[in-house]
């Protein structure tokens, strides 16, 4: 079995189109620079993220691909709350209630059940149910980190342990060897931000 990954890796290498290689270079970039808390992470986010529309839409990950429109647009906005929102650069990691994660596991359990039956009545979307999930719940998480919420890790760290089931499914290897690279950086990005939490334990907005 490990003799047929292999081979299969190798086969989506030399298959693999440069779209999705530099999108998963600068995915990585974004994340290394993330966990460093430096600006020039939602200029990485915002390229990969356009990239990879293109690459998620031909696999027929239809809301992973729409996902990657709202991740573009996003690092717009992170870029603009890490300078200038609510503390401006100097914009301090913070922690949220459990409560608030649980309105967001509600409110992500429900709207993916409505996008999976859309998804599966009129498309010919692969995993209906869990694309929809993984799509979201990185609206959410990703809503976190442009707010430095600290608990955007452990929302990540679930997502995309999902999404590299997901992607395997697929046979996009490639992005899926990036996705495992993911839960690697998750657990630095962690520690990281944890050395940097305000005295204060949760933000009040």
């Amino acid at each position: 079995m490990i003799g047929d990954l292999s081979a299969q890796l190798v086969s989506a290498w030399r298959g693999m189109s440069w779209v999705e290689f530099i999108a998963a270079i600068l995915a990585v970039a974004y994340l290394l620079l993330a966990i460093r808390q430096r600006l020039e992470c939602w200029a990485a986010a915002f390229v990969s993220s356009a990239l990879y529309v293109w690459v998620l839409f031909t696999a027929h990950l239809y809301m992973e691909a729409v996902l990657n429109v709202f991740y573009a647009a996003m690092a717009v906005y992170g870029y603009w709350q890490w300078r200038h929102g609510k503390g401006g650069g100097d914009l301090a990691v913070s922690r949220w209630p459990l409560s608030r994660h649980a309105a967001g596991v509600l409110g992500v359990l429900c709207l993916s059940a409505i996008n999976s039956y859309f998804l599966s009545r009129f498309t010919a979307a692969a995993w209906p149910l869990m694309d929809s999930m993984v799509a979201w719940s990185s609206v959410f998480a990703t809503f976190l980190v442009a707010r430095k919420v600290y608990e955007n890790w452990h929302w990540w760290l679930v997502i995309d342990s999902v999404s590299l089931c997901l992607y395997f499914s697929r046979h996009l290897y490639i992005t899926m060897l990036l996705f495992a690279a993911y839960l690697v950086l998750i657990v630095v990005g962690m520690r990281q931000w944890r050395r940097s939490l305000m005295p204060a334990a949760y933000a009040a907005g």
